[in-house]
């Protein structure tokens, strides 16, 4: 399918919610930021688009819908951090909201997001959109200075964000939520890979279905990014969320609900078990773009 065809059908089946349904309007993004111009053609079918596998056209393309629809002109990341498409990205806001809705939760919402990245972009739309009061945590040092300075890049944002250091990498929640704290949700987009020689072959794949292999001097370009720390973990996505749910334990009268993305179904059954051990009420949140389906698994105790 045309890659522009596809992104117009992957938005149907965003949340209904979601800002990003319709296809992009080009004219009022390159007015947002004229940087974005440049890598706008029109393809074979008379529509226009961007190349999704330039990691610098999605970088742009990023921008541009934050000005545009979340007032936040001075976004960026370092070279080679993730750079995560928005509109997926609001999807799991929305549906956070949905689960905190049919519990009637009412007042301030308050919510952590585990492994900020240096895109800061979960807290940025959870304050943006809902107003939430966001804490983002990562243990990488300079994804945590960039997220403090994406968090000021509206001043809307500053009293809504704060951004933590995880200092201990075998502590994911632990010094993050503090005593005394209360967190409506967490949420979490974990590393999906055992290793690096998986995430690259995965990225391999991605690029291949965009119909372009790109390389580097330094190895394959990733057309989203991503630093190896925000790509891959020993063990991969299952064991990383093992961990979390069993360190959950130690939380649970801080906590409403923990989530977080799952991006393998076949994870999901070692992940129920882990739950069911616990005995505690979990659901998984299916979300859909077009073909492609994902899903948050969401616990509370």
């Amino acid at each position: 399918m045309n890659d522009s065809k596809k992104i117009v059908s992957d938005k149907i089946n965003l949340h209904p919610n979601n800002r990003h349904r319709q296809a992009y309007d080009f004219k009022v993004l390159i007015a947002a930021n004229a940087d974005l111009e440049p890598f706008v053609f029109t393809n074979e079918y008379g529509t226009q688009t961007v190349s999704f596998a330039s990691p610098e056209a999605v970088i742009q393309l990023n921008k541009a819908l934050l000005k545009q629809y979340y007032n936040v002109s001075d976004w960026s990341i370092p070279a080679n951090y993730l750079c995560p498409p928005i509109p997926g990205r609001s999807d799991y806001i929305h549906y956070l909201a949905d689960l905190l809705e049919e519990e009637n939760i009412t007042g301030p919402i308050v919510g952590l997001d585990i492994g900020v990245g240096a895109n800061c972009i979960y807290p940025i739309l959870g304050a943006q959109i809902y107003r939430w009061k966001m804490v983002g945590a990562d243990i990488d040092e300079q994804a945590v200075a960039a997220a403090k300075k994406n968090a000021l890049a509206s001043a809307e944002l500053e009293q809504y964000i704060d951004i933590r250091h995880q200092t201990n990498n075998a502590h994911i929640l632990e010094g993050i939520i503090l005593e005394n704290e209360y967190y409506n949700f967490t949420m979490c987009n974990p590393p999906f890979h055992a290793s690096a020689d998986e995430a690259s072959k995965a990225t391999l794949r991605k690029l291949k279905n965009l119909q372009q292999e790109k390389y580097d001097n330094k190895g394959l370009i990733q057309n989203f990014g991503g630093q190896p720390k925000e790509l891959w973990c020993n063990g991969g996505e299952a064991l990383f969320i093992k961990r979390m749910i069993k360190q959950s334990v130690s939380f649970k009268s801080q906590v409403g609900w923990f989530s977080t993305l799952v991006s393998k179904s076949e994870n999901l059954n070692t992940i129920y078990k882990q739950l069911n051990k616990l005995k505690v009420i979990h659901k998984t949140v299916p979300m859909f773009q077009g073909s492609k389906k994902s899903r948050f698994v969401a616990w509370k105790f």
